[in-house]
């Protein structure tokens, strides 16, 4: 535990260049899909263009002066990481996310996809492989092939996000319905509703839910059940969080496009069941 806080102090370190948030909190990176430790064969590929994959980076790490500086911090972590053999999975998946990010920005992809390829190996060991701590590392990953116009395994990744994320927040919304209905507080008041993220994983969860339905925007026209399954969970996380009037904007986006479509009924009547539980919300609002 002591060798876990010294490296979380390390990467939570705060330099005075760039936005006030520590690299520790953004757990974003892309890398290379392999499995560590010669557990699978890598996946070779081509430069990714700057502008696809480098950017995301470079919003968090810009200018070489804050490239250096959070090289050295994430160098110091590393050093104690590889002195030790206490380190836990959660520590090792945070180190190599970061690092990840750090490659990104100095257009290293090959160093950006081993260190990814780790955070996706450790955080699966510490987490579970359909984890939304596990997310991220599928969401940037995704990103490396759908720069390198790799758009079929862009896919299948973007759809493991999407699901990872649907299956957490539907669950949310399941455990809070059962206990609106199973149990009141001392002072009869309803349940409140929330994600059950923090602050910082609400933020991940609507950039990386929002840059997924971009992107299956494009090709809404030949997959349009896997732009409303995206804009679905959209509509469950904001209603969660409270926002109605977002969670209203996105349901009625999928309905739109599932008539547009002519979808099975089905499919309008699981959107129309969101839109009349926003509509509820707000006529009777959490107290």
């Amino acid at each position: 535990r002591s060798r876990d806080a010294g490296v979380r102090r390390v990467l939570s370190r705060q330099p005075s260049w760039g936005p006030k948030t520590p690299l520790a909190a953004t757990w974003t990176s892309s890398a290379r899909w392999r499995c560590p430790r010669g557990a699978g064969s890598a996946v070779k590929c081509a430069k990714p263009r700057p502008s696809a994959c480098a950017r995301p980076a470079r919003s968090l790490i810009t200018g070489l002066g804050q490239i250096v500086q959070a090289e050295e911090y994430l160098s110091q972590a590393q050093w104690t990481v590889l002195k030790s053999t206490e380190c836990s999975y959660a520590i090792q998946s945070l180190l190599h996310r970061n690092l990840g990010l750090l490659h990104i920005a100095k257009e290293n992809y090959e160093e950006a996809r081993y260190h990814l390829a780790n955070d996706i190996y450790f955080a699966s060991c510490a987490f579970g492989t359909e984890d939304i701590r596990t997310s991220g590392g599928y969401f940037h990953l995704a990103n490396i092939f759908y720069g390198l116009k790799k758009l079929d395994v862009a896919d299948t990744l973007y759809t493991k996000v999407s699901e990872i994320w649907s299956k957490y927040l539907n669950n949310r919304y399941q455990v809070l319905s059962e206990a609106r209905i199973q149990q009141i507080d001392l002072l009869g008041k309803r349940f409140e509703t929330d994600t059950g993220l923090d602050e910082a994983q609400e933020a991940e969860a609507i950039q990386i839910l929002t840059s997924v339905w971009n992107i299956r925007e494009s090709t809404s026209d030949t997959a349009p059940q896997k732009t409303i399954f995206v804009l679905n969970t959209l509509v469950m996380l904001y209603y969660l969080m409270m926002h109605s009037s977002k969670a209203q904007e996105y349901a009625e986006r999928a309905f739109g496009l599932a008539k547009e479509h002519h979808l099975s009924v089905h499919e309008q009547s699981t959107i129309q069941e969101l839109l009349s539980l926003i509509s509820a919300e707000e006529t009777h609002p959490v107290t």
